[in-house]
């Protein structure tokens, strides 16, 4: 999957009410051809920042758990792969340019939503016009990056293979 494919999918499973998390994930694991409905499943308290709380964006949440899934250890057994950390910090530093004119990398600052309160979640999801414009920008673009990363984490990793 191309990037501009990851981003499209991934605006259009949010606009069907897939949390930001949660696409994010979905589409990384696609690329990656690994089908694991479990961890789209644990993203899901992500959504709204970290349970509603209106922390981290989830978008952000999402992509990094891509990363880890691609890296990182399932066991005390197993080493972490090193690239773990430089692709978290590139997904990390995108995250922080996409997000800069909203003011932050919280949901709080991205939607400017309070989901405790109804009327605000219903304006957000009844409106046109809303700040959900701002997320679905958000994840599209939070997607294109991670799709872009991961054909570049695919190039070293290939790279590496020819190495030895």
């Amino acid at each position: 999957m191309r990037s501009d494919e990851m981003k499209e999918r991934a605006v259009a499973l949010f606009k069907q009410g897939m949390h930001c998390s949660q696409v994010l994930v979905t589409v990384g694991l696609e690329k990656l051809g690994i089908d694991d409905p479990g961890i789209v499943k644990a993203m899901g308290a992500f959504g709204g920042g970290v349970g509603g709380t209106g922390n981290i964006c989830g978008s952000l949440v999402g992509a990094v758990s891509v990363i880890g899934r691609l890296y990182s250890r399932a066991s005390l057994e197993n080493k972490e792969n090193p690239r773990m950390w430089a692709a978290t910090k590139a997904v990390m530093k995108n995250f922080e340019n996409l997000s800069a004119p909203h003011g932050g990398i919280n949901c709080s600052q991205i939607a400017r939503v309070d989901w405790m309160d109804r009327d605000q979640v219903k304006e957000f999801y009844g409106n046109p016009e809303s700040r959900r414009q701002h997320c679905v920008t958000m994840v599209g673009e939070t997607a294109k990056a991670l799709g872009d990363l991961l054909d570049q984490e695919a190039e070293i990793m290939a790279a590496k293979a020819r190495e030895k």
